[in-house]
């Protein structure tokens, strides 16, 4: 492995010209598919294996021409003090609205709050529901602005008109995440390398590889349902790892130039080292992203796909390209104390003088150095305090609650938000999650009958305020109607409630010969959350497994990659509980801008466990593969520890940075589930890089001595040796001649 991408190097830095060109060549190709795809298909909600789906599919089939999950809009009308909307004012512009809206061919339904049970029991508060037959992104410009003007006109008279639901729904105010995480990357390359070239390489090919990733997720979207939801983790991880992955070749690249190799040589040598760690982390990457698929939710399964895409291209750009580029500026990422340093590199580094860096790499690798030694001089100590600290920041997530925020969780200045508040001061709690019971009766004699017995039950079972008429479709085979639950619709309490209707259904099935489902969005999120519960221990045995095994192919050994499961653990624990003190308890959520606190969105702890995995196991390959190194190449194990800190520990730091800037920058945006993954794999980041990369791993090292290199001698005759620590390259390097390009006009002179 590490001779052919030392070979790799070599060539791309002699090729430099041909391989650049064929990059930008491939980012054209994209944007030009781009630009002439067609619009992004509509996000998938589609949740297959669950009930609340099953129902969903089961109205779409039996009611032809409507959308379960069309657009609707939930309008909440509050009179003003002292009077009420049933008064002959209030009503007759309540009246005026239903009849302007219902005018608009794209609406199934709209009927006003005084024919059934739309007015609170004090005439405060009434509200219409408008439902469409088309989904969100289906409705015409004509369509909203027709239902806008009338709820203005509504305005004028006095009453307090409020809008929920999905039709009118506010835009989340925007985020620079983007920007921010640029920014933040740009200074920590900046003060870490000490040069404006060095700094700006990373970025440059970082931000190329985002832009064939999106461009292609764009021009690809129709043909595998992509959406530009898919895509946003893809950007994300894209600009992440693709700074990463270019930090550590030109690194390594400066620290070969230290070493007296000229720039062809270190490039190669770059290549064939720093390289190969990035071959193997990327790796991890994708198999943590990929694994989303065993989850079971294509969503997931096209958001760990796309990402993955965008790690193999960042990991590419970072073989072929950033040597490529280092051929035209040779010298230039060089820090600016060695490039003026009296000859130390002259002629596109054909003369170099042996010794140790210097600028702010070298004084991050001196405290790195004492840093490790102070670890190994204490490793008990250091690594109880890791354990216990993380332990304690995981106790919280004991009390871990998911589900799916909703309008509760959006600021009191949206309408949305002050449109739930309403409804649930004149309606009760429950109001705001209604659950959706689909009655199938094909198989019942009296089909009136049978729903009116599913209807009964429902409404006498505790915890439930009332059932709506039911609607019956037009072949009289299938109805649908309402219950409204006592309690808000993230309440555990309400959980219970859909548990237990659909506990007695057997009961209430067999007295009436009609069957049905429960749906509803309430429904919809607790199963989608059981469903990702469930899913979990799966796809950390997936990911844990397969990851496990290639980290005992690249380190050859059993303990080390036991030990790195172990640290994610602990870091991926702690995370978790951060968040649920934030976000579920409150604890610091002003902090952060959030307004209501309630149950962890149901993907979290999957996107959790699967990107802090590949992150994780980034910082493991980069950081231990130079412990190995330096191990496989005489030192002893305390002494490989001591080493690889120096020369890797500062670089992990500043790519730990610069993803923790990336993360935390999307907390900048509205929306409220973005704040959370924003948070919770920024302060992943921070514990996995700064106390188990930097405290758990050297103290058990320590601890282990050589133990930690041993492999079973069964597996060591079975594994391949895929030499990441480049053995091979220190018995080949000497032999090989400077390349003729070395004195092109291009290399020659900075």
């Amino acid at each position: 492995m590490a001779t052919f991408l030392y070979r790799l190097g070599r060539w791309t830095f002699r090729r430099r010209r041909y391989v650049t060109l064929g990059w930008v060549a491939v980012l054209a190709v994209v944007v030009f598919g781009a630009l002439g795809a067609s619009g992004s298909p509509d996000d998938s909600s589609s949740m297959p294996g669950i009930e609340a789906q099953k129902a969903f599919d089961l109205v779409n089939e039996r009611f032809p021409g409507t959308e379960a999950d069309g657009a609707s809009a939930r309008i909440v009308f509050v009179a003003p003090e002292g009077q009420k909307v049933t008064s002959a004012a209030n009503r007759s512009a309540i009246d005026k609205l239903v009849t302007d809206a219902a005018d608009d061919p794209q609406i199934a339904d709209v009927a006003s709050p005084f024919d059934g049970r739309g007015v609170s029991e004090d005439e405060s508060t009434a509200y219409v529901t408008v439902t469409y037959d088309v989904k969100d992104d289906d409705l015409t410009d004509t369509a909203k602005k027709d239902l806008e003007n009338a709820i203005e006109q509504a305005r004028n008279t006095g009453l307090t008109v409020e809008v929920g639901g999905t039709a009118l729904a506010t835009e989340p105010a925007a985020g620079i995440g983007e920007v921010i995480g640029v920014v933040v990357a740009a200074l920590v390359l900046l003060v870490t390398f000490g040069s404006l070239a060095a700094a700006g390489l990373p970025l440059l090919t970082a931000l190329l590889g985002v832009g064939i990733s999106m461009a292609s997720i764009i021009a690809l979207g129709n043909v595998f349902g992509l959406s530009s939801t898919t895509g946003e983790l893809a950007m994300m991880l894209g600009i992440a790892v693709g700074v990463d992955y270019a930090l550590f070749v030109v690194s390594r690249y400066r620290e070969e130039r230290a070493k007296g190799h000229d720039a062809h040589e270190a490039a190669g040598l770059a290549a064939g080292t720093a390289g190969a760690a990035v071959v193997f982390a990327g790796l991890t990457v994708v198999i943590a992203l990929a694994g989303l698929s065993v989850v079971g939710v294509p969503m997931l399964t096209k958001m760990g796909l796309t990402a993955a895409g965008a790690v193999v291209i960042g990991a590419l750009i970072a073989l072929t390209l950033v040597p490529a580029l280092l051929g035209f500026w040779p010298n230039a990422v060089l820090a600016r104390r060695v490039r003026k340093g009296g000859g130390r590199v002259r002629n596109g580094g054909r003369r170099a003088r042996k010794g140790t860096p210097s600028g702010p790499i070298h004084a991050a690798e001196s405290r790195s150095a004492r840093w490790a030694r102070f670890v190994l001089r204490r490793p008990v100590p250091v690594l109880i305090a890791s354990v216990v600290g993380l332990g304690a920041l995981a106790v919280p997530a004991t009390q871990l609650r998911l589900g799916m925020p909703g309008d509760e969780a959006k600021s009191t200045a949206t309408t949305e938000r002050r449109a739930y508040d309403a409804l649930a001061d004149g309606f009760g709690p429950g109001f705001n999650g209604p659950l959706t019971v689909v009655v199938d009766v094909r198989g019942a004699a009296d089909p009136e009958a049978a729903v009116a017995a599913v209807a009964d039950d429902i409404a006498h079972t505790d915890g439930v305020v009332s059932v709506s008429r039911a609607r019956f479709n037009a072949a009289h085979d299938t109805a649908v109607l309402s219950a409204a639950p006592s309690t808000a619709p993230t309440s555990e309490r309400t959980k219970d409630l859909v548990r237990a209707i659909r506990a007695e259904r057997a009961k209430t099935e067999a007295a009436g010969g009609a069957t049905f489902e429960v749906t509803g969005t309430t429904a919809l999120n607790i199963d989608v959350a059981q469903k990702m519960q469930d899913a979990l221990i799966p796809y950390l045995a997936v990911v844990v497994g397969l990851a496990f095994l290639l980290l005992m192919l690249v380190f050859r050994s059993v303990l080390v990659p036991l030990k790195a499961a172990l640290g994610y653990l602990l870091s991926v624990l702690a995370s978790l509980g951060a968040i649920v003190t934030v976000f579920q308890q409150g604890h610091g959520a002003a902090l952060f801008g959030v307004e209501q606190t309630g149950p962890i969105m149901s993907m979290m702890p999957i996107f959790l466990v699967g990107i802090v995995f590949g992150l994780a196991m980034d910082y493991e390959v980069f950081l231990v593969s130079r412990m190995r190194e330096a191990y496989v190449r005489g030192e002893r194990p305390a002494q490989a520890v001591v080493t690889g800190f120096r020369h890797s520990a500062p670089v992990v730091t500043a790519a730990a940075l610069i993803m923790t800037g990336v993360f935390a920058g999307f907390m900048t945006g509205g929306e409220s589930m973005v704040k959370m993954v924003g948070f919770g794999l920024a302060i992943a980041v921070l514990f996995d890089a700064f106390v188990v990369r930097m405290a758990f791993v050297p103290a058990v090292l320590a601890l282990l001595g050589k133990a930690a290199w041993w492999l079973p001698r069964p597996l060591e005759r079975l594994l391949p040796h895929i030499d990441v620590e480049g053995e091979a390259l220190g018995r080949r390097t000497a032999a090989l001649p400077a390349p003729a390009e070395d004195t092109h006009p291009d290399t020659a002179r900075v």
